[in-house]
C-alpha cells in the first residue's frame, strides 16, 4: 500500500491501546477491526514501524504489527488449536535426539542441550527422554500433558511469539524457556544450531546452511522483541 498517513500514534481504548493514523485507528487485514495491544511499550513500537515506514509500505514491513494482528485474529480465538499445535513438539523436541557419534558432538550436545532438559522437568514438571540416532523415542504423557499446561498459562502475544520460535527452533523447550525469561532468543538460536555450527567447522560453512541460520535469527529475535515489549 501507498503511505497515506503523516503521524502514526498511540490512543488509549477500552481493550488497552490503539494505534492511530492521523487519527484512524490501525485496522486488520481483510476487513478486519482495529488493532488492539494491551502493552503500553508495544504499542508504541507498533506506532514506531508506521511512522518509519517508507512511502510503499507491505504488511512484511511492519513485523510487530503483524504479530500483534496474528495474537488477536488467530491466536486467540483460536486458542486449543493453536496450544495443541505446539504442545505437538514436545513429543518430537529436538533436545531429545542426539548424536551417536562423532564423540565430540556427543559431549557438546549433553553439555549444552542437557541443562534445558533439566529445567523443564524442575520447573515445568516435564522430564523428558533422550535418544541416541534417529529413531523415535516415546515421551511420558504427563511430560507432555505439562508442557500443554505450561502453554496454556502463557498470553497470546506469548503464544503468538512461541507459534514463531518453536517451529523454527525445532524445540519446544527451548521456546518456553525464552518464554519464561529463562533464555534469550538468541542464546536458545545457538543452541538449536549446534549441530549445523558443529559440521561448519568441520567442513567450513555452506551458503544455504547459513542462510538457513540468518533467517533462523532474524526471525527468533523479532518473536523474543515482541514478547518483551509485550510484557510490558
Amino acid at each position: 500500500m501507498r503511505r497515506f498517513w503523516t503521524r502514526a500514534e498511540v490512543a488509549s481504548s477500552p481493550s488497552g491501546f490503539s494505534i492511530l493514523l492521523d487519527g484512524r485507528p490501525v485496522r486488520l487485514p481483510e476487513g478486519g477491526g482495529p488493532l488492539h495491544v494491551t502493552s503500553a511499550p508495544l504499542a508504541a513500537a507498533i506506532a514506531e514501524e508506521w511512522q518509519a515506514a517508507g512511502d510503499e509500505v507491505a504488511y512484511a514491513d511492519l513485523p510487530l504489527t503483524r504479530l500483534a494482528g496474528t495474537a488477536q485474529a488467530r491466536v486467540r480465538p483460536r486458542w486449543a488449536a493453536n496450544v495443541a499445535a505446539l504442545a505437538a513438539y514436545g513429543a518430537t523436541d529436538l533436545l531429545c535426539y542426539r548424536a551417536e557419534a562423532p564423540a565430540e558432538l556427543v559431549e557438546r550436545q549433553a553439555r549444552a542441550w542437557q541443562p534445558w532438559l533439566d529445567w523443564a522437568a524442575l520447573t515445568l514438571d516435564a522430564p523428558l527422554r533422550v535418544t541416541a540416532g534417529v529413531m523415535p523415542v516415546t515421551q511420558p504423557e504427563s511430560a507432555l500433558t505439562a508442557l500443554s499446561v505450561a502453554l496454556q498459562r502463557q498470553t497470546a502475544e506469548a503464544l503468538t511469539a512461541l507459534g514463531v520460535l518453536v517451529p523454527l527452533l525445532g524445540s519446544l523447550v527451548l521456546g518456553l524457556a525464552v518464554a519464561d525469561q529463562a533464555l534469550l532468543a538468541e542464546d536458545a538460536v545457538a543452541l538449536a544450531t549446534l549441530d549445523e555450527r558443529y559440521q561448519a567447522e568441520l567442513w567450513g560453512e555452506d551458503p544455504e546452511a547459513v542462510a538457513r541460520q540468518q533467517n533462523i535469527r532474524a526471525e527468533s529475535l523479532l518473536a523474543g522483541r515482541f514478547l518483551a515489549l509485550a510484557r510490558g
